[in-house]
């Protein structure tokens, strides 16, 4: 279970302290799938990174299964089980896919288990599996091999900042499909993903508004969904929900 307890964080702008995230207060349960929404620059981003330990929360206190790591690194938080993908994944030059998901395995998988998990990512892993994680790559297959390095590293909770930035529309349809598996085929892992997308809110057990750096609604899908796609205020909240 993850808690996040009054997380605020404040960035310097010319001798000035901007608030982006404010006094958030959060609980998400194990084995749950939440989306967190809301406009453009509202703080949801800012508020993943500060949970994976990317970012260091100006006040505030984060427990992860009961354990205070608010001051424990990204490396401490990645080992008890949080893991994170960016909305751009990082290319590696001279790196195979079998090679990033022996490491985020942390041992040695064999060429079978690899081929595994790109199989549930949707890719055909004899295409795949000696590739470089370079240029050669789509941003959708980069989106899928990264799920797929955190699928192997067999995560708690699941972080994914706004997966679906930079995939055409195909990618994007895989990906929902791959995130409806990761629902149906949880165990025990947490999700949380930060997406304007309505098919992927539409997946969700809970849904979390931010705005402001502020949690604006949060509730179940079915309470929150239609607030924020039937009625002009709460399209103004989610403004740009694309």
């Amino acid at each position: 279970m993850l808690e996040l307890k009054n997380i605020t964080f404040n960035a310097e702008d010319e001798g000035q302290s901007i608030g982006i995230v404010r006094d958030v207060s959060l609980t998400v349960e194990d084995n749950k799938f939440v989306v967190i929404t809301g406009p453009n620059g509202g703080g949801k981003s800012t508020l993943a990174k500060i949970v994976a330990g990317i970012i260091k929360n100006t006040s505030g206190q984060i427990f992860f299964d009961g354990e205070d790591i608010t001051e424990k690194s990204i490396t401490e938080r990645a080992r008890m089980g949080i893991g994170f993908a960016f909305q751009q994944p990082v290319r590696f030059k001279g790196m195979t896919v079998l090679d990033i998901l022996r490491i985020a395995a942390g041992r040695t998988l064999s060429v079978s288990e690899a081929c595994d998990y790109l199989s549930e990512v949707g890719l055909c892993a004899k295409d795949y599996i000696d590739r470089e994680i370079n240029a050669s790559l789509s941003g959708g297959e980069l989106k899928r091999i990264e799920i797929a390095t955190v699928l192997a590293r067999d995560v708690k909770l699941a972080l994914f900042d706004e997966p679906e930035a930079g995939i055409d529309l195909w990618s994007f349809n895989n990906l929902i499909r791959i995130f409806e598996n990761m629902r149906k085929d949880r165990h025990g892992r947490s999700i949380i993903v930060i997406s304007h997308q309505e098919r992927i809110l539409n997946i969700a057990d809970e849904i979390v508004v931010i705005a402001d750096g502020k949690i604006a609604k949060q509730g179940s899908r079915d309470i929150i969904l239609p607030e924020i796609t039937g009625t002009e205020n709460a399209t103004n909240i989610c403004h740009k929900m694309v």
